[in-house]
């Protein structure tokens, strides 16, 4: 019998997916796989009953239907300011996942290196190998996930022909800075390098801190290729709608990469999420408001756990220590978690390319009755006599 192609043994399945799975037969409460436990905004809901009845169930123009480019362009153009044409920036894909994927396919060449930050989104690692290329892992040291500058200039001297920014950060909550932006774009123009950005999470940001679109800064228009998805935004995950958005010469030849690896992502959804898209600023202020009281109550339980952890800058994510309950690996910790406390999060080592085992990221994408129910769960965690009884006899 023939082998498989190699490559796929440098990575796993999802280890999010896996935790969900996991968690579903234990019946504890998800904070592993970042999807919401609400509905989308009404508008929306009202729109895709209307597109049901609609001439939408046929293939929609391979990079977008036009409407859904033309309200998306508006959309980016209100809050970066660039301008963009919809038949000349714009791919549509199946969600995020697909737009990294397409953005590394047009940008590199089998062989080529590009720059991954750790911790990342366990997808970067496993697009770069898909696609050839070969990772250059800078480290984003805890507890502010911060990168180095002598780190990062020795690893543009290895010649990437990109380096990828998930800005806010999954899997830290980090929000990267003007200043900081800045410094990898100077270093990417010095030697000629893409910035990849993926943005899903670009509206879900905490005071003070702001999100700075990368493709806005100057002189950065022509060497960005940003990712985006609907899903975050509109608590849609499910709909799988994304983009890439780049310079036309980029976007002619993402176009030929993402007609062949899904051909056009759904007809009817792009149709009935032009109403999100057109929603107006005060909805997005109030998403804001929303995950900022959604943080407050997650990141209260946390304290009363007595567990460290680093209060996120933006996204809805939360990167727990859990070293102080002695667990050498926390893929272990992370399933026992599961069965004893009843709150599903991902071992941190998944997202990191160093060893580390000192973290668990939790979600807090939920329900503030279902957020304080995980919260009574975690409280256990502050009961020593009850974390010594549970804990396994080898901890």
């Amino acid at each position: 019998m023939p082998l498989p192609a190699t490559r796929l043994a440098a990575f796993s399945e999802s280890v999010i997916r896996g935790m969900t799975r996991l968690a579903t037969r234990h019946h504890a409460i998800n904070l592993a796989q970042g999807f919401p436990d609400f509905d989308p905004p009404e508008e929306l809901l009202s729109a895709l009953e209307r597109a049901t009845r609609g001439p939408f169930h046929q293939y929609a123009v391979t990079w977008g239907a036009p409407r859904f480019r033309a309200a998306l362009a508006r959309k980016i153009t209100r809050f970066t300011g660039l301008p963009v044409d919809p038949d000349q920036h714009l791919v549509v894909t199946c969600g995020s996942t697909e737009a990294m994927m397409v953005a590394m396919m047009t940008a590199c060449n089998p062989g080529d290196r590009v720059i991954v930050f750790s911790p990342f989104y366990e997808n970067y690692a496993a697009d770069a190998i898909l696609s050839g290329a070969i990772p250059i892992y800078v480290p984003l040291h805890a507890p502010d996930f911060g990168f180095d500058s002598a780190e990062l200039a020795r690893a543009f001297a290895q010649k990437p022909k990109a380096i990828i920014v998930c800005n806010p950060s999954n899997p830290t909550g980090k929000v990267f800075t003007r200043a900081e932006l800045l410094e990898i774009l100077a270093l990417a123009e010095r030697h000629d390098a893409f910035v990849i950005t993926d943005e899903p999470y670009e509206h879900i940001v905490y005071a003070p801190h702001e999100h700075v679109y990368c493709a806005s800064l100057p002189g950065a228009a022509e060497r960005t290729i940003t990712c985006n998805s609907l899903s975050k935004t509109y608590s849609i995950t499910g709909w799988r709608l994304g983009y890439v958005h780049a310079a036309p010469a980029i976007i002619a030849q993402a176009r030929k990469v993402h007609d062949f690896l899904t051909v056009g992502a759904a007809a009817p959804l792009q149709e009935a999420a032009v109403a999100g898209l057109e929603l107006p600023d005060s909805y997005y202020a109030g998403l804001r408001d929303v995950y900022t009281a959604k943080r407050a109550v997650f990141l209260d339980c946390l304290r009363r756990t007595g567990l460290r952890f680093t209060e996120p800058q933006g996204a809805y994510y939360v990167m727990v220590d859990i070293s102080p309950l002695g667990f050498t690996k926390d893929t272990e910790a992370a399933e026992w978690f599961v069965r004893e406390v009843g709150v599903a999060g991902v071992p941190g080592s998944s997202f990191f390319r160093e060893p580390e085992h000192r973290f668990i990221r939790f979600h807090f994408a939920k329900k503030e009755e279902t957020l304080r129910a995980a919260g009574e769960k975690l409280l256990k965690l502050a009961d020593g006599e009850w974390v010594r009884k549970h804990l396994p006899a080898r901890v």
